[in-house]
């Protein structure tokens, strides 16, 4: 795979991040029909917002894995901030078997780095 470094006017990066997490209590909510689709679309929305590119993205039962490249200005904590915000809020109002929960996503997170930064 080639290595593609991200251009700003002040820098030139390739960071890319692992993130690993689960709904709460592992629940298996991806088995839920539609369910992932409307996760993927909603991680992809918030990434275009946040201009994060997705390397990969899949879900199993109950985790999900994102493997994303994104501008030195984001922190991985912002990252998920936003993504298990939007993507519980979106979720929890359109699947009536997710508005039971107290929230969708545990608090935590696995992320494993890369990270090049070249001023």
């Amino acid at each position: 795979m080639k290595n593609n470094y991200r251009h700003t006017n002040t820098t030139v990066s390739l960071i890319n991040y692992h993130f690993v997490f689960c709904p709460r209590y592992r629940r298996k909510i991806f088995l839920i029909p539609s369910v992932e689709e409307r996760f993927k679309h909603m991680v992809n929305f918030v990434c275009e917002e946040m201009e994060i590119k997705i390397i990969a993205i899949e879900c199993d039962k109950d985790h999900a894995h994102m493997f994303l490249n994104c501008l030195p200005t984001l922190s991985p904590s912002d990252i998920m901030q936003k993504i298990k915000g939007v993507t519980s809020r979106v979720l929890r109002d359109e699947f009536s078997q997710l508005k039971k929960m107290p929230s969708l996503w545990t608090r935590s997170y696995f992320r494993i780095n890369g990270r090049k930064c070249i001023k």
